[in-house]
């Protein structure tokens, strides 16, 4: 397994923050294509250039072994969108044209998370610059997810680092329906999805604890849910581990979202949910998940809390 899935001690450097970042996170696509691809690029950027992270927090993932991606997913539907073997009707579901490029990507952004998870038992925080790929069931991708990152990741914990209780803790704005039904049938993972009622998908699976919001919450009412939801959970649950979902499609800015949060407000929602798992001593990782403001600046900058109340909690 070690020579499988690079180990923390593998890595060059010794503060409390890594990163997972590669330069093929920011996929060509399309021109007028809606995701902001652009934000992979700038992000890490901003962060360096800001000093939230020095350059060596980030790390290039190795792509995630096979025989650790196949714990989650369908072997056959992982064989054909290897080989390019997807019907029409399934490559528009995922919102990507397919290459083999794309799926190198997909694969790095599994490997990002779960190395990630093995950092985090030892840093108490680790964060991937893409990820959060919560559409994808096991034998099919959708909403701009292939690969299902935080669940393959949980799998590995569940089946190879003798974790029993993990928290799936997903803020972005749309419901982590692939998240669910993976998990449906496992005690072992709760999964927490706070999102737009009336949002994508207009099919919603069933998850441990859903709470879905009416077009328009605003911070009060967003952060008083949360702040009243998530300890209470944390005593419940008694997670070993946590994924958090970091999306930045809550912003009222947003074109996808429907909701009404300021930039301050997703910052406060991040310093809850990373003060918890900092005071309860539960290791975490954060995947950003989506964002479609109409500037890319508003994206990165929203994303760019994150990071910072991370560096801040475990400095």
């Amino acid at each position: 397994m070690g020579s499988s899935v690079t180990p923390p001690a593998a890595f060059p450097f010794h503060h409390a923050l890594p990163v997972a970042w590669a330069p093929l996170y920011a996929h060509p696509l399309p021109a007028g294509h809606r995701f902001p691809m652009l934000k992979y690029e700038l992000l890490p950027e901003q962060l360096v250039r800001e000093g939230t992270i020095p350059e060596e927090s980030l790390f290039v993932p190795i792509p995630l072994p096979e025989k650790f991606t196949l714990e989650t997913h369908d072997a056959q539907y992982y064989q054909r969108l290897s080989q390019g073997q997807l019907t029409r009707q399934e490559e528009r579901a995922t919102g990507f044209p397919w290459s083999e490029q794309l799926v190198q990507r997909e694969i790095t952004i599994l490997g990002g998370t779960v190395q990630c998870a093995r950092l985090a038992r030892h840093t108490g925080v680790a964060l991937n610059v893409a990820g959060g790929t919560h559409h994808a069931f096991a034998a099919r991708g959708e909403g701009f997810c292939l690969l299902n990152d935080q669940a393959v990741a949980a799998n590995y914990l569940l089946n190879h680092e003798g974790i029993g209780r993990i928290l799936i803790v997903d803020l972005d704005v749309h419901q982590g329906n692939g998240t669910a039904a993976l998990f449906t049938h496992e005690p072992r993972v709760f999964t927490f999805s706070m999102h737009g009622g009336r949002n994508y998908p207009a099919r919603k699976e069933q998850s441990d604890l859903d709470l879905p919001l009416p077009d328009g919450t605003d911070d009060a009412a967003y952060l008083r849910l949360l702040t009243d939801t998530l300890p209470r959970l944390f005593d419940e649950v008694q997670p070993e581990f946590v994924f958090y979902l970091a999306g930045v499609d809550v912003l009222a800015t947003d074109k996808l979202g429907h909701l009404g949060l300021s930039r301050e407000g997703c910052r406060q929602r991040d310093q809850h949910v990373l003060g918890l798992c900092h005071r309860h001593r539960v290791p975490v990782v954060v995947c950003m998940g989506g964002g479609y403001s109409e500037r890319v600046a508003d994206i990165v900058e929203a994303h760019a809390n994150t990071f910072r109340v991370a560096a801040d909690l475990w400095s």
